[in-house]
Order: C-alpha cells, then sequence, then structure tokens
C-alpha cells in the first residue's frame, strides 16, 4: 500500500461497511416518506446507479452527472439513462418534467454559494417533487476528508491541513477544499417550501434531507 493513502485507505476501510449500511437506511426512507410507485421518471442530479440497488421498485431513472463521472456499466434493476451534463444549468429538459428530483450528498460539493443555489433552483423546477439531502457539520467525524470536528477548526488550522494534503493527493485535496457544507438555516433558505429531516445517528445529526412533493404520482 503506498504510504502516500495509508490514512485515506484506513478512513475509508473503516467507514464503508457504516456507510453502505447508512445508505441502505436512507433509500428505505426516501422510497416511503415519497411515496414512490413503480415507473415513475426520476431525475438523479450528480448520483450514481449503486445507491437505487437499495430500491426494489423499478423507477424510469435519468443520472445526470459530469462528463466520464458516471459509472455507466452498472447493471440494475431499474431503467437507468446517463446524461452528461452541468447539474446547476441543466439543459434539454423542461420545468416539471420529471416526477422526483433527487439528490443525495451533492449540492455541498457544486461550489459557491451561488452555485448552491443555481443546483437548488435546478432541483425545483425540474422536479414535481424533490429530496435533496446533505451532510451536517455537527456530525463528529467530518465524511469527506474523516477528520474529527473539521468545520469548527480555525480556518488557519484548516488551511494548514489541506496544505499539508496538496503536497500528497492534490486531486482529492481539491474536492475536500471546495466542499461547502450547508448549516439547516441556509439548506431551508435554498428550498423555502420543503420540509428539513434531520437523520440521526445515536442521536446526533448527520445530515438533513430536504424534502417536497406537489402531488402523488
Amino acid at each position: 500500500m503506498n504510504l502516500k493513502y495509508l490514512r485515506l485507505n484506513v478512513f475509508t476501510s473503516v467507514m464503508r461497511p457504516f456507510s453502505i449500511r447508512w445508505r441502505r437506511n436512507r433509500m428505505r426512507a426516501f422510497t416511503a416518506l415519497m411515496g414512490i410507485e413503480a415507473g415513475i421518471p426520476v431525475l438523479d442530479l450528480g448520483g450514481q446507479p449503486m445507491i437505487w440497488d437499495s430500491v426494489p421498485t423499478p423507477l424510469d431513472i435519468t443520472i445526470l452527472n459530469l462528463p466520464g463521472v458516471a459509472l455507466t456499466g452498472t447493471v440494475s434493476h431499474h431503467k437507468i439513462r446517463y446524461v452528461e451534463g452541468d447539474a446547476c444549468k441543466v439543459v434539454g429538459f423542461k420545468e416539471g418534467q420529471f416526477e422526483c428530483v433527487f439528490s443525495n450528498s451533492v449540492i455541498e460539493h457544486v461550489g459557491p454559494a451561488g452555485k448552491q443555489a443555481d443546483f437548488a433552483r435546478e432541483v425545483r423546477r425540474l422536479g414535481k417533487s424533490y429530496w435533496v439531502q446533505t451532510p451536517c457539520k455537527l456530525f463528529p467525524i467530518e465524511p469527506h476528508c474523516g477528520m474529527p470536528f473539521w468545520w469548527f477548526y480555525p480556518a488557519k488550522l484548516r488551511h494548514y491541513f489541506i496544505e499539508r494534503w496538496r503536497r500528497k493527493l492534490p486531486a482529492w485535496t481539491e474536492s475536500i477544499e471546495n466542499t461547502r457544507v450547508l448549516s439547516k438555516v441556509d439548506f431551508q433558505a435554498l428550498f423555502p417550501e420543503a420540509t428539513i429531516q434531520v437523520e440521526k445517528v445515536l442521536g446526533i445529526p448527520k445530515s438533513y434531507v430536504a424534502y417536497f412533493s406537489r402531488s402523488k404520482f
């Protein structure tokens, strides 16, 4: 094992079984909460097909992602179409075209506040209903870099770690540096008509979910 990846690989290995369980629970909650029915058209902004393995109901899913990012060779019981594009400025789809727009842990990666607002507008424009999840900075372990209480470090300390990581893992570090985690208040402001649900692990807030439905499927 390359030593420069040791901490990252250890963190990923330790967290993998927990992440899989949390993801399955989240998708079961999504299915029940949104009243998902077979065959409805769903737009997944920035996702990957594997997350849908936990949803037994067969759906008509369109996955929009940046060029070369989506794992298009995945076998699925769903009907999945892959589209390349910018989730902050989606072209080719009309207003309300999808019964549900879905996004899991994406909005924190799209860029600064203006880009996050663009992303939220596209979610609200394209779906009759939507379900958007994002991590909560109150959770003790930051899910992207694995550091405890990362968002409570002084800016200078975070910068120190960023510059140290950049020498070894520049691409990964850029992703961490560009992650912008939202507060519950800011998240609600982006999705004003949505209900904000707090996901918890052992009573500790882990993530927020904004969900809204204009109609039953």
